[in-house]
C-alpha cells in the first residue's frame, strides 16, 4: 500500500506538507467515490497527467461537494494558497493580467486534488501566452447522437487533417463526446481558431446529415457540434486525465484511433477513475507526441 492509500489529513508529498480534509466525504453518490479516493486517483496518474498540466495556466472547475452540489469556475490564485505554489502572470483580453496556478510538480497537484476540482487548460504555454501549441476540436452530440456518432466525424476529421499534414489524436471528453487534438509548432492561436473554423465548415459541408459547427442549440438534436472555439487564446479544454464532475468519477482518457474505429456503442468509451492506472500499463500516454511535439505540424497558409 502506497503512502497515498494510507492518507491522513496531513500528508508529506515530496517534503511538502498538506492537509488534505475529508477524506471519506463521498463526492459521487452513485457510486461511493470518495474523496480519499480521488486523491488516490490523482496521485497514482500523476506521472502522465502532470505533463499535460505542466506550464500551462490551470483553470479550476471546483465541485467540492460533487457533481450534485456547486460547481463554480475560478481562474484566480484561490485564497490560501501556499508559497510554494508558482503562477503565472496570465494576460486577459481587457488588456489587464491575472495571475493563475501552475500545476509544476506532485506537491501542487495533490494540493490542488484537495480542492475537488477539474483541470482545464489552454492551448498555449506560460511562456508564450497566445502561442498555440496544439489544435483542439471538442465532438458534442446532440441526442439522440451520442459518442459513437462523434467517432465517425472524428474519423473524417483525422484524415481531414492529415491531408494538410498534421496528426490528430483522441481522448474522451469524460462526458458525452470526443476531444480530437494536434501537436503544432508554436503558432498564433487567431490563426489556428481560423483554420480550425474552416475545417469545422468543411466537416458540415461533406457530412450534412450528421455535422453543425455553429453553436445554436436548435441545430444541434441528432447531430455532431463540431466545437472548434476552444483555439481562441481565452478559451480551455478540460485536460487529458482529468476526472469530471459526472455522475460517476469519469476520466477525459486518451484512446486508440482502433478504438475510435471500433466503437458501436457509446458504453465503450466510456472510462472511469479505476480503469485508467490499467490503460496507462497497456498503453502507455497515448497523448505523448503532444508533450514531445515529435509530430508538431504547421497549419496551412
Amino acid at each position: 500500500m502506497s503512502q497515498y492509500e494510507r492518507m491522513t489529513p496531513m500528508t508529506e508529498v515530496e517534503g511538502r506538507r498538506l492537509a488534505l480534509s475529508n477524506l471519506d466525504k463521498v463526492l459521487y453518490p452513485a457510486s461511493g467515490f470518495t474523496k480519499g479516493e480521488l486523491l488516490h486517483y490523482y496521485a497514482t496518474t500523476a506521472g502522465a497527467l502532470l505533463p499535460h498540466l505542466y506550464n500551462r495556466p490551470v483553470s479550476f472547475l471546483r465541485f467540492p461537494d460533487g457533481p450534485g452540489g456547486q460547481r463554480f469556475f475560478a481562474k484566480n490564485v484561490p485564497p490560501g494558497t501556499p508559497g510554494w505554489v508558482k503562477t503565472a502572470e496570465v494576460p486577459r483580453s481587457d488588456g489587464e493580467s491575472a495571475r493563475q496556478i501552475l500545476v509544476q510538480d506532485l506537491p501542487t497537484l495533490m494540493w490542488a486534488a484537495n480542492l475537488v476540482t477539474e483541470f482545464h487548460t489552454p492551448q498555449w504555454q506560460a511562456d508564450a501566452p497566445g502561442a498555440a501549441d496544439r489544435l483542439v476540436f471538442d465532438l458534442d452530440p446532440g441526442a439522440p447522437a451520442n459518442v459513437v456518432q462523434c467517432c465517425e466525424v472524428a474519423l473524417w476529421l483525422r484524415e481531414r487533417l492529415a491531408a494538410d499534414g498534421l496528426h490528430a489524436y483522441a481522448k474522451t471528453s469524460g462526458s458525452k463526446g470526443l476531444h480530437l487534438l494536434v501537436p503544432l509548432v508554436p503558432t498564433p492561436s487567431a490563426r489556428v481558431s481560423a483554420y480550425a473554423k474552416a475545417l469545422a465548415q468543411e466537416a458540415e459541408g461533406a457530412l450534412a446529415h450528421l455535422v453543425v459547427h455553429r453553436m445554436t442549440r436548435s441545430l444541434r438534436p441528432g447531430k455532431v457540434f463540431v466545437d472548434h472555439s476552444q483555439n481562441a487564446a481565452a478559451k480551455t479544454t478540460a485536460a487529458p486525465y482529468t476526472l469530471r464532475a459526472r455522475a460517476e468519477p469519469t476520466v477525459s482518457a486518451p484512446v486508440t484511433w482502433d478504438e475510435v474505429a471500433g466503437c458501436v456503442r457509446a458504453e465503450e468509451l466510456v472510462f472511469r477513475a479505476d480503469d485508467i492506472a490499467g490503460r496507462l500499463r497497456r498503453y502507455g500516454d497515448l497523448l505523448g507526441p503532444l508533450i514531445n511535439l515529435d509530430r508538431a505540424g504547421r497549419v496551412p497558409g
